[in-house]
């Protein structure tokens, strides 16, 4: 897989064959000259990955002289993310690198038509933060012979991949909220079909089973990953005949919205209910109280995945690999330790 070489024979007339359409409208669709139905952008753009064809192609050896890592991912504004773009344009540049990026949206077809264009581009390697189905977009860049490293979520392809541990440290927030007297605990989950969001959901009811914490699926609501549908979780949760006591959020994204939930329904953190996150702010410790979370090495994250990303433009034939990264656990205040309360019978 790693050691594939670029294909050399797909033409535009190959996409067109295989998407049942014509040249020219191939060649709108590519370059963006004409409008085109959404129906046949996509079949186009799937021809596209099948056949891996690159408009202006050109050698491995002369693509890296552009020097450039194409980065596409979602949200680029979401704090975790920029940390990321951070640590990976810091190292870049050390390198004599540059990075071009793409916004995916988490959505399979945007982020197969954000990849291509990085390829045309000409980009030495790509860094990816895949949505929920990557495959198409996968299969792409590795028709195309491009170095592939996925960030952050990983994937079933045998690819390089990098991101933090989520089962166990989710696991350990729920561990924390049980130490201190809660049996009444809820998940506010990520966006679902994204690894992030399934291995921190298998955390939290990792953490209740082991507790001995009998599951309700009432207190499993989904946040989507961002403020606005959290905030609305949060409203479900409260309007429950027995609210939850205390709130595992599942990204910094939602952590927002969630305490925007609480401070409309006049709901005091931690008086009224205990708090915990997947993820760190840099400015948590000035949150009021100060955020007890899952932290991410955010720019040691970005530094190593160009560091993967180099060396599988320089050895496209080692084996894929898969780094780990143990994240932190911040104690604070939000989860209630530092409130005097005993956590009575309640929780």
């Amino acid at each position: 897989m790693a050691g594939r070489r670029p294909r050399q024979t797909a033409t535009m007339s190959d996409v067109a064959r295989i998407a049942g359409v014509s040249v020219s409208t191939v060649s709108h669709v590519l370059n963006r000259t004409r409008t085109v139905a959404p129906d046949t952008v996509r079949l186009v753009h799937d021809a596209v990955a099948a056949c891996g064809y690159v408009p202006e192609k050109q050698a491995r050896q002369q693509r890296e002289e552009f020097g450039t890592i194409g980065l596409a991912m979602s949200a680029i504004s979401n704090p975790y993310f920029a940390d990321v773009v951070h640590g990976l344009d810091r190292r870049a540049t050390k390198e004599g690198y540059s990075l071009l990026l793409a916004e995916t949206h988490d959505d399979a077809d945007t982020e197969l038509r954000a990849v291509g264009e990085l390829l045309r581009r000409r980009v030495s390697a790509i860094v990816l933060a895949p949505s929920g189905d990557a495959a198409r977009t996968l299969s792409y860049a590795r028709q195309a012979g491009i170095p592939v490293t996925v960030l952050d979520r990983f994937v079933r392809e045998e690819v390089d991949q990098i991101g933090v541990e989520n089962i166990e440290s989710t696991a350990r927030l729920v561990d924390h909220l049980a130490e201190i007297g809660h049996t009444r605990i809820a998940m506010i989950s990520g966006r679902p079909g994204l690894a992030t969001s399934e291995e921190r959901v298998r955390g939290y009811r990792r953490g209740l089973e082991r507790n001995n914490i009998p599951r309700r699926d009432e207190y499993l609501v989904p946040g989507d990953s961002q403020a606005p549908p959290a905030q609305h979780a949060v409203t479900k949760l409260l309007h429950l005949s027995r609210p939850p006591t205390a709130l595992v959020v599942g990204n910094n994204q939602m952590t927002i919205g969630t305490m925007r939930g609480l401070r409309s329904a006049g709901i005091r953190v931690p008086d009224d209910i205990a708090l915990v996150a997947f993820d760190d702010f840099e400015w948590s410790d000035l949150f009021q109280p100060r955020l007890t979370a899952i932290a991410q090495p955010t720019l040691m994250i970005g530094e190593q995945a160009f560091e993967l990303a180099l060396s599988r433009i320089s050895h496209p034939d080692l084996p894929p690999r898969r780094v780990l990264i143990q994240p932190t656990f911040q104690h604070r205040d939000s989860c209630g330790c530092g409130s005097g309360e005993d956590g009575g019978s309640a929780r």
